[in-house]
C-alpha cells in the first residue's frame, strides 16, 4: 500500500465524519462538505480506491477499508483531541479547528501521546 499524503487523509477523515453523520456517503457529499470540486474529489476517490483505502459501490457510496478507515479514526482523534488541547489552553474553538487540521497531519505518535497523556492529567486534575 503506498504512502497516504496529507490530502489523502484529509479526505479519509472526512468520509469517515460523514459516514459517522448521515451513514452513507457519496462524492459529491465530500465535495459539499469540504467545498472542493467536484472532478478533484472524483480524481483523489480514484487514487484512494486504487491505493486500497476505500470502495465504491454501483451506486457511488463511498466505504472506508480497513485500512483507510484506521488512517480516518487515527486522523479524527488528532483532529478532537489537538483542537480541545488548544481550546484549553485559550485559544477560540474556530482558529483551535483550524490549526488542529494543519498539525494532525505533521505531529509524531511521540508527541501526540505525550498531549493525550497531559490532557488526561489536565482532566484529573479538574475532578
Amino acid at each position: 500500500m503506498a504512502k497516504i499524503q496529507e490530502s489523502g487523509e484529509m479526505y479519509l477523515e472526512t468520509i469517515y465524519v460523514l459516514s459517522k453523520k448521515n451513514g452513507e456517503v457519496r462524492s459529491h457529499d465530500v465535495a459539499e462538505y469540504m467545498e472542493f470540486s467536484k472532478p478533484s474529489v472524483c480524481r483523489a476517490v480514484g487514487v484512494l480506491k486504487n491505493n486500497g483505502y476505500l470502495l465504491m459501490d454501483k451506486s457511488g457510496f463511498l466505504t472506508l477499508t480497513e485500512s483507510g478507515l484506521a488512517i480516518a479514526k487515527k486522523i479524527y482523534e488528532r483532529h478532537i483531541t489537538l483542537t480541545d488541547f488548544l481550546t484549553k489552553l485559550g485559544v477560540s474553538p474556530e482558529i483551535a479547528a483550524q490549526d488542529a487540521c494543519r498539525i494532525e497531519h505533521d505531529i509524531t505518535d511521540e508527541t501526540f501521546a505525550a498531549i493525550k497523556r497531559h490532557d488526561a492529567l489536565l482532566r484529573e486534575g479538574t475532578k
